[in-house]
């Protein structure tokens, strides 16, 4: 049941006077909601071309006490082709008083709803005129959303214990239809006026600065904002709320918005924000085209942040940042989160994707940007984790259920599922690649030349190639990238050297025991090298497949590495004696290769393995290296590829091997874990590895560590709390101290009460690790109830208590009894649902669990998930973990068993 907000007469409050004859209108309007039995007049998902939006005159009235909204609407339209019917969304609203303004007068509309498509048809007695101009006016009310979608409602709780509400909107991707009625796909830009009506204990903010505020009866006051520049619907926003702001005003307007306890956490990122939107304004040499950049800290909020035009939206974790509490890690993450959402102010918000399906010319490059501008700006983050993503994205692309970068996509759920690796860290890589090939320089031209081209308007792809390839010369851009974002994948290059020939081909990776399913695919490939002979990168473009590219070299040389630093999207084998090569100056002089191809070689090799194209042994002699590396790049990759192995034991109950392999790994990083002090000295990249190494050391129970940290903790307990712990290592600390109830139950009441958002973070996910399983099963029903733990941060609950040896049956129980929950909360087909699926499963490696997962999965309709693209993803997964199992067990025994001579810690 649809509900009003307040009563009859506060409605009339939000419309400008209109005459008293249309009140009939009005009257007539509304009963053809109700008696309408005409068929609906459309029959696609799509939206009709036959009439654009040009403005919207928004009024929204907000009720913070019974929960729902109304409001009315007044949309001036382009009509491009003659029609009876004005066609737009509209979700699960009530409407009411619907009407047209034409040259002829008013008229009344009928109005028909096709509820699965989320449409709404006005429908004329005479024909709207192809270049004439119509008014349509509608009234609407609806309940705010419980989700963290469309215009929602959000809370917390004050020091006191007091509750607050507030409401927020979500709208991307084809969410604003669940807040007013609206044409609302991205190519139907239009300019928006807005006002929002509240009481005066709140504020309201939106995308444009506010131009006055004026007092109605009742006591409520009404903000008008500013007219905004023309954009789509997904990036219109509005919050009420008790929030308070600091703000600077440089060549632009920025201010940070958080609620009260909480406003001292934002320095940071009002620095950060006025540092980032002038690096943007000289990049892509074009002024930010608005008045103000506000940045919102959101009590409760799906994903990490959102680039609403001008006002940008955020976890707390996102923004807050607290210098005597918050991690170098949590340093990092906010300033790459703030570079993401504002370089969407140009790639995404003055240039928008026509459609879905070019998600990533928005969100590849808001992820590619990032890291350019993090690094230009923060030389000190030192942040060499790009690498990182390609792996990630990589991790899915490898699967036959992967998608191309541009993909069709239609209905809801469809477009919710490319908010996922290909779209952003695919996307990034490949970007990474084409600029790396290209020259920074001419890269950088020619995304400028985009962007002018291409402002205010709506592109595809090879919009994109076209402005590239004006400035690359010889190169057909167009060419090459196609290859790359048209086709699923990555290519898989085969290295082979005799002499000073150089033998090249390239396949398909996939991970899959059929191998039709890697025909047909074909790269033209950005190859790099450089060889022992000198430190030079060459550089050519690889177009062929079968027929072996030779490459001819100067002289003979003792190794060869192809894709220098990674900067290409693709893996590399060396066959013959090639690993052989390549491991033996790894073992004798690893730094005569730089930290990210060290990582490259990593990972490739034991993916490789995957695949049948290296033995086992041979990438495990690899990583023996290791323990003379210090690099963060190559660690966190060397632990990316031996922790996974446990972890599959974990889940088969064969601790004999299980404990082999954890010492395995303890021994070989013990001198760098035993090398680090329990301080936050150093730099960003030297404290992040401490974080990491000593968390390892500590869950793997490494004695030195153990002690070290429950002595802290047991001191911090004392105190109360109240002692400086060194940020850095407080997550060890934490983990350790909540392996008992008494610490757990202290951990958690410092969590309860604690307003620093980033140590919140590592208490929870100390919490979800513990062995207490009674506690663990506690935490989930906590987090989906939302009183006592935010329910925005069940999905990470979830997944940390999945990967706990004590915790992943539960894990999967939880999952399959709340699913219905589960993904009404948080939107089929989102990321967060993708997350959670492949979290839970990831780890399984038997036929009987893939059973059992395919069972639930396999109960589903459509309507509840059953279509999904993770479930598919999730089913491959358990088949290569299975396959994985199968054919390397005994290897793995017979290696670790021939070095267990070096291995001291195999009780751990």
């Amino acid at each position: 049941m649809w509900q009003r907000s307040g009563n009859t007469s506060q409605w009339w409050m939000l419309l400008t006077p209109i005459h008293p004859d249309i009140l009939v209108v009005f009257f007539f309007s509304s009963l053809c909601c109700f008696c309408a039995v005409e068929p609906f007049p459309w029959t696609s998902m799509r939206l009709p071309k036959a009439v654009f939006p040009v403005h919207y005159d928004l009024s929204l009235h907000p009720n913070l006490t019974s929960l729902d909204f109304s409001g009315v609407v007044r949309i001036q339209l382009d009509v491009r082709e003659d029609t009876r019917a004005i066609v737009l969304h509209a979700k699960q609203m009530h409407i009411s008083n619907v009407f047209l303004l034409s040259p002829e007068g008013v008229k009344p509309l009928e109005v028909l709803e096709y509820p699965r498509f989320h449409q709404l048809a006005l429908v004329s007695d005479t024909t709207l005129t192809k270049g004439r101009k119509y008014e349509v006016h509608l009234e609407f009310a609806a309940n705010l959303s419980d989700s963290f979608h469309g215009f929602y409602k959000s809370s917390y709780r004050t020091s006191s214990g007091e509750v607050r509400v507030l409401a927020s909107t979500q709208f991307e991707a084809t969410f604003a239809r669940g807040a007013f009625p609206c044409f609302d796909e991205p190519a139907f830009k239009a300019n928006f006026t807005i006002q929002i009506v509240r009481e005066p204990r709140h504020i309201a903010i939106s995308n444009m600065p506010k131009v006055k505020t004026v007092e109605l009866p009742g006591g409520l006051l009404e903000d008008h904002f500013d007219t905004t520049v023309k954009m789509s619907t997904y990036l219109v926003a509005y919050i009420v709320s008790d929030f308070l702001s600091v703000s600077r005003t440089t060549q632009h307007g920025i201010s940070i918005y958080a609620v009260p306890e909480k406003i001292d956490q934002t320095a940071y990122a009002l620095d950060a924000a006025v540092k980032l939107l002038d690096f943007y304004d000289d990049y892509f040499d074009i002024p930010y085209p608005l008045p103000k950049q506000d940045l919102a800290a959101i009590p409760d909020f799906q994903s990490g942040a959102m680039e609403n035009w001008g006002l940008t939206t955020y976890r707390e974790t996102a923004l807050l940042y607290d210098p005597e509490k918050s991690s170098a890690s949590d340093k990092l993450g906010i300033t790459k989160v703030i570079a993401h959402e504002l370089a969407h102010q140009w790639f995404g918000n003055l240039v928008t994707m026509e459609w879905w399906n070019d998600l990533w010319l928005n969100e590849g490059f808001a992820k590619f940007m990032e890291y350019i501008s993090v690094d230009l700006t923060y030389p000190e983050l030192q942040d060499d984790f790009f690498l990182g993503k390609c792996f990630e994205a990589m991790e899915v692309d490898s699967l036959s259920s992967s998608h191309p970068v541009s993909t069709p996509v239609e209905n809801p759920t469809q477009i919710q599922e490319m908010f996922d690796d290909v779209s952003y860290d695919k996307g990034a890589c490949i970007l990474n690649m084409l600029q790396d090939f290209l020259t920074p320089e001419a890269f950088e031209i020619g995304i400028i030349r985009y962007l002018k081209k291409y402002s205010y308007q709506n592109t595809v792809n090879s919009h994109l190639w076209e402005s590239l390839t004006d400035v690359s010369e010889e190169l057909d851009v167009r060419a090459i990238m196609d290859t790359w974002t048209l086709q699923e994948g990555f290519p898989l290059v085969t290295v082979e050297v005799r002499g000073r020939e150089v033998r090249l081909s390239q396949e398909r990776y996939l991970k899959t025991d059929d191998p039709s399913l890697t025909e047909g695919f074909l790269w033209q490939i950005p190859l790099t090298y450089k060889t022992s002979a000198s430190n030079t990168i060459h550089r050519f473009l690889l177009k062929n497949k079968t027929g072996e590219y030779v490459l001819y070299l100067p002289e003979e040389v003792a190794w060869v590495k192809f894709n220098v630093d990674m900067s290409g999207y693709y893996m590399v084998h060396y066959a013959g004696e090639g690993w052989n090569s390549i491991i033996k100056l790894l073992q004798h002089n690893h730094t005569a290769l730089s930290s990210n191809d060290r990582a490259s070689l990593i990972q490739n090799v034991f993916q490789l393995v995957s695949i049948g194209k290296v033995k086992l042994d041979q990438a495990l002699e690899l990583s023996l290296y290791l323990s003379k590396e210090t690099e963060i790049m190559a660690v966190t990759q060397g632990f990316g590829e031996l922790v996974p192995l446990y972890k599959l034991m974990e889940k088969r109950d064969m601790p004999v091997l299980e404990n082999q392999m954890k010492g395995y790994i303890v021994e070989l990083f013990r001198e760098l874990i035993d090398r680090q002090e329990w301080t936050d000295s150093g730099s960003v990249s030297q404290r992040m590895l401490r974080s990491y190494l000593l968390l390892f050391a500590c869950v793997r129970n490494y004695a030195p560590c153990v002690e070290k940290a429950m002595q802290l903790f047991n001191k911090w307990k004392e105190s109360d709390g109240k002692m400086s712990l060194p940020v850095d290592v407080t997550m060890a600390i934490f983990v350790v101290g909540a392996r008992t109830p008494e610490g757990w139950d202290f951990l958690f009441e410092k969590y309860r009460s604690s307003m620093q958002m980033s140590v919140k973070s590592r208490m929870k996910t100390a919490m979800a690790v513990s062995p207490l399983q009674d506690k663990l099963a506690w935490m989930l029903e906590q987090s989906l109830d939302g009183a006592v733990m935010k329910t925005q941060d069940l999905p990470d609950v979830l997944v940390s208590i999945s990967r706990n040896p004590r915790g992943y049956k539960m894990a999967w129980d939880f999952l399959r009894r709340h699913w219905h929950t589960l993904i009404k909360r948080f939107d089929l087909g989102s990321h967060t649902v993708s997350f959670m699926v492949a979290g839970v499963t990831n780890q399984y490696s038997t036929r009987e669990m893939l059973n059992e997962v395919q069972s639930f999965f396999n109960s589903l309709t459509e309507e509840s998930g059953s279509e999904m693209r993770c479930i598919q993803q999730t089913y491959e997964t358990i088949e290569d973990n299975i396959r994985w199992m199968d054919t390397h067990l005994p290897l793995l025994q017979n290696w670790l068993n021939k070095h267990s001579g070096k291995l001291v810690h195999e009780d751990l």
